[in-house]
């Protein structure tokens, strides 16, 4: 009993002070640790010479980070692992930190008020000053908008190629991707089926960031931007529709709005493809999907995630005749309705 209460104890410990490695984590992504250390491995002082970190804990901050699992060290010499390598150098197609710089100086101190959301139920990021919601935010400034869509693209990439050859694609000729973002699931799915031709939709201001990112996989000739909010217009016909992480930012009545305009969309024997961290129906394992839910607290009006029972049961309401569950990648799994 004592050695699983030890166990239990340190189970709540580790939970409590996860912000200690969580920032760590932050902050070397935010100095460009990763970055500087895949041009090659670094001797501790020249390392820390070139971050201009003071000598007091410099030697702290990168032996935890080898303690985490992010770095490896040779007597004093630094490098990085594998993953790091691969997913946070932001010289690499690859990377993946967008969505962590995105945390940190944004959702970190946000977080921080959880429990005046809890209580109040109203987010607690720029809108509880009185300034503008986040996306209003987001489409107005250019620069901004793409270094959050190029963070949604790191979020996905393993889900959307994921999507991209689980799905059966062979059984259709169309698709189009709703609230495309910079169009990462369409290039994932145009490049793994070749017979494939799709449109990206999305509001205007993301055309350039669109057709940049499909330009630079060469899919200029089957993907194209159609311009249009989802709110305002028909969603494009297609043979398949997708929507990744679009329905929990908004409460059920959109959700269910935006369900019925993907069906009305659809061909007989179409299908609407709907991914995010969806929560297991015991609500038990999915924790990453319950902590984004909570993340919609702390960002939107009236946002939410919902189980895969959930999502099924609002597309045979839609009118979807059948409708599965399959999971993704890591916390993902996609619902897919079937007209």
């Amino acid at each position: 009993m004592p050695n699983l209460r030890m166990l239990g104890l340190k189970k709540i410990l580790d939970a409590g002070l996860g912000f200690w490695s969580s920032k760590t984590l932050l902050t070397a992504v935010e100095l460009g640790v990763f970055t500087e250390l895949a041009k090659g491995p670094l001797k501790y002082e020249v390392l820390r010479e070139r971050l201009g970190l003071h000598p007091r804990s410099a030697r702290d901050f990168f032996d935890a980070l080898v303690s985490m699992g992010f770095l490896r060290r040779r007597r004093t010499t630094y490098k990085n692992t594998d993953a790091t390598d691969f997913y946070l150098d932001r010289a690499k197609p690859s990377y993946a930190g967008g969505m962590l710089e995105m945390c940190n100086a944004r959702l970190y101190p946000f977080w921080g008020r959880l429990t005046e959301a809890l209580r109040t139920g109203q987010p607690q990021n720029e809108v509880r000053d009185g300034m503008a919601p986040l996306f209003e935010t987001l489409y107005a400034d250019p620069a901004r908008l793409e270094q959050f869509l190029s963070a949604m693209t790191g979020l996905s990439r393993t889900a959307n190629e994921a999507i991209a050859q689980k799905f059966p694609w062979t059984q259709y000729q169309t698709f189009a991707d709703v609230g495309t973002a910079q169009g990462d699931l369409a290039v994932q799915v145009a490049a793994a089926n070749e017979h494939l031709t799709g449109i990206g939709f999305d509001l205007p201001v993301v055309q350039p960031i669109f057709d940049a990112h499909v330009a630079a996989n060469n899919l200029s000739g089957r993907l194209r931007f159609e311009a249009g909010s989802f709110f305002e217009a028909p969603l494009p016909k297609a043979d398949v529709i997708t929507m990744g992480h679009i329905l929990h930012d908004w409460g059920l009545d959109t959700k269910k709005m935006l369900l019925q305009k993907a069906y009305e969309a659809l061909p007989e024997g179409g299908a609407v493809i709907i991914y995010e961290a969806i929560i297991d129906d015991e609500r038990k394992r999915n924790t990453t999907g319950l902590l984004m839910s909570l993340n919609m607290l702390i960002e939107t009006p009236d946002g939410f995630d919902y189980t895969g029972a959930d999502c099924s049961a609002w597309m045979k309401e839609a009118g979807f005749r059948e409708t599965r569950v399959e999971h993704l990648a890591g916390p993902d799994s996609m619902v897919v309705g079937i007209k």
